[in-house]
């Protein structure tokens, strides 16, 4: 059926965002590659906003998910018990958590990342019996209430239309440059009885901020948030919705610091395939949901449970993934630090296969991508000021295809900054 280019402006709602930067119409992808109705082909260093890194229709995960199908499995379970959930919690058990010393709970809230974050929320004020919530500068958890709350974005949090209450924001790592005393503030207000703050429930943080502007929280800076929550009885909630399945190296982003979180909240790439799903992890002893008290009607997605546990065998069966992205993420890295070199007003930050190259002029960052663009390269901004250029390219990308996009980057950086 064909349809006019217009059909998008002239129907869908004014809300739509990635479409007017990226104004093609997109019709096929294969591993790193989208190819747009006139057979164009685009490198993607986007991603899926990082919901696809192990690529698009990644071929060991399509042959399970036709296969199933093919079959007539179960498609829509809620959370009855069927043989791809279990066989999803199986492998997520074997390869993922017992190696790495967890114990976790895992729930399968709504398919979404912000879902996840809502369940992360009530769980915290459940067990604690407390409301308030400690959040971070800069911080992005979705864009329900809930979640918006304890985003930092102003932009998305005006869009809810209503006072977001019950949430306090700390300084995320480096929010001074290093000026003030890691945590000395929230140590301060926890312990003064004068402070006027609430005992908070629970702190949510991203090890790695992607859409606040690849701000990486140091490992020591981990350990110090997790060391403070414990000796005062709070929660500790880590978003990996984006940095979790891989994309800093490890499975879970904060593997690096060596920290237990009470909460974990996991989306995006958990499926596989692109397909919804998320997860939300917790310790053992927090798990007092009564029955049906947090559900949703697509949380058993069972043809996500099939490529998820395909993808957790296929990929994470040793460390051999793992290290690939480090040394994949370092190769971005030694990119973007040269044309910090080369280039006043321009540094980098990042970590892993999440990569962030920063303008001092922030609109130099939208002008980089645009070109990019008409090079046939996807590559989106972030931070508050859209200052960033940010790297989410598949886990799987060829090192020749990451030379090619890294090229078209550095020539557009020349060209815009010069």
């Amino acid at each position: 059926m064909s349809f006019p280019d217009d059909i998008f402006a002239d129907r869908e709602s004014e809300v739509r965002s990635y479409s007017r930067g990226w104004p093609a119409v997109f019709d096929t992808a294969s591993g790193s590659w989208l190819t747009d109705r006139e057979g164009t082909r685009y490198l993607d260093f986007f991603a899926g906003a990082g919901a696809l890194n192990y690529g698009h229709n990644h071929p060991v995960l399509k042959e399970a998910l036709l296969e199933y199908m093919s079959r007539d499995g179960i498609t829509h379970g809620l959370d009855m018990m069927t043989v791809a959930k279990g066989e999803f919690l199986q492998s997520f058990t074997d390869k993922i958590l017992t190696p790495r010393g967890l114990d976790y709970k895992v729930m399968f809230p709504g398919p979404t990342g912000t879902n996840t974050v809502e369940a992360a929320l009530k769980l915290a004020r459940k067990v604690t019996g407390r409301e308030a919530i400690m959040n971070f500068t800069n911080g992005f958890h979705g864009m329900t209430l809930g979640a918006l709350s304890v985003t930092g974005n102003s932009m998305k949090r005006a869009g809810a239309g209503i006072p977001l209450v019950h949430t306090t924001p700390m300084p995320f790592d480096d929010y001074f440059d290093g000026c003030v005393e890691d945590f000395g503030w929230m140590e301060r207000i926890l312990t003064d009885s004068g402070s006027g703050f609430n005992k908070p429930a629970g702190v949510i943080v991203e090890t790695v901020q992607g859409e606040g502007g690849v701000n990486v929280a140091r490992a020591e800076w981990l350990r110090g948030l997790a060391d403070l929550c414990q000796r005062h009885g709070i929660l500790l909630i880590i978003d990996d919705v984006q940095m979790g399945v891989g994309r800093t190296g490890p499975f879970f982003s904060f593997e690096i610091a060596g920290i237990t979180p009470d909460i974990v909240t996991l989306s995006k790439s958990i499926g596989g395939y692109g397909l919804p799903m998320a997860l939300t992890l917790f310790k053992r002893e927090h798990d007092i949901w009564g029955p049906a008290e947090h559900n949703g009607t697509f949380r058993g997605n069972n043809p996500a449970f099939v490529t998820a546990k395909t993808a957790v065998d296929h990929f994470w069966g040793d460390d051999t993934f793992e290290k690939e992205t480090i040394r994949k993420g370092q190769k971005i890295h030694d990119v973007f630090a040269r044309l910090a070199d080369e280039h006043e007003g321009v540094s980098t930050r990042g970590r892993g296969m999440a990569q962030g190259l920063v303008f001092d002029t922030p609109e130099h960052a939208g002008k980089v991508c645009q070109l990019a663009f008409d090079r046939h390269l996807l590559a989106e901004t972030s931070g508050p000021e859209d200052q960033v250029v940010k790297l989410l390219p598949p886990l799987t990308i060829t090192d020749d295809e990451l030379d090619q996009g890294l090229d078209i980057l550095a020539e557009a950086t020349a060209q815009v900054v010069s």
